[in-house]
């Protein structure tokens, strides 16, 4: 007779629940993810300028396991300006807001200006610091110009989402006591970078997400992602790091509540 092994508890720590991909079966989605053994999901209000905060906070407040964030994403940083700020500032201190973002630099699809998108980075950061919120960053093509920012800026608390740098990168991030956030790309054959970034940096460090609907891992890649399948990314880390699954969810689940604040908020 088979042992029944316990599911693991797990966290999905970005997810884009308001997105009209879900727009159909949103209450089927939320449905499977509990099926899944996830605890809590954090919904980035990040997109479609400050409209997206609004709705992950509308659907943490209606979900006792959905957590919202607010940010301007840095495709949108073209838009900021003083009205906007406050409004993300009145967004962040609303019950269930757990952080400022996603927000960052994207240097691969410059829908924003460089140099605006590094303003309204250092701006957002700000707003981090004195409202005393982790961020979560999003970071593509411009790591260099992102650490800069990030030292520049002296937060302690943040998450690398969607993580696709190097190992060396990571260690530096972890070293200043940042957490890497691991996407279902990491289930991917041709992703050899984050593999060894997996293997490299300590459990202690990890977080796990779907970045739903975008990355679906294997064997769904190509089709609409969802937060059921972080189970997936949790059963591949637990691989590369010869551990159980068990152990992966619980180790990244308190990772996830300790610099989120899950379950206080």
């Amino acid at each position: 007779m088979s042992e029944v092994r316990p599911m693991p508890v797990l966290v999905d720590s970005h997810a884009h629940l308001d997105f009209q991909d879900f727009d159909h079966d949103r209450s089927l989605v939320l449905a499977r993810a509990r099926q899944a053994g996830l605890k809590w999901i954090v919904s980035i209000g990040s997109g479609d300028g400050i409209k997206s905060a609004h709705q992950s906070l509308k659907l943490a407040m209606e979900n006792d396991f959905i957590f919202s964030t607010a940010g301007l994403h840095p495709h949108d940083a073209r838009l900021w300006n003083a009205e906007v700020r406050d409004e993300l500032i009145h967004l962040a201190q609303q019950p269930r807001q757990v952080a400022i973002g996603e927000i960052g630099l994207d240097f691969a699809k410059e829908y924003s200006p460089r140099e605006v998108q590094e303003k309204v980075f250092r701006e957002q950061l700000e707003i981090a610091l004195e409202l005393d919120k982790p961020a979560v960053i999003h970071s593509r093509n411009a790591h260099g110009e992102s650490l800069k920012i990030l030292k520049d800026s002296k937060i302690k608390r943040v998450v690398m989402h969607c993580y696709s740098g190097s190992a060396e990168l990571a260690q530096t991030l972890v070293k200043m006591g940042f957490y890497i956030s691991l996407p279902g790309v990491l289930t991917f054959k041709n992703a050899r970078q984050l593999v060894e970034v997996a293997k490299d940096i300590p459990l202690s460090h990890l977080l796990l997400e779907t970045d739903c609907p975008f990355l679906a891992p294997e064997p769904h890649r190509g089709q609409r992602n969802e937060p059921a399948y972080v189970r997936l990314v949790a059963d591949k880390l637990a691989a590369l790091k010869g551990i159980s699954v068990e152990e992966v969810g619980a180790r990244t689940t308190a990772n996830a509540e300790a610099v989120f604040g899950l379950g206080k908020a």
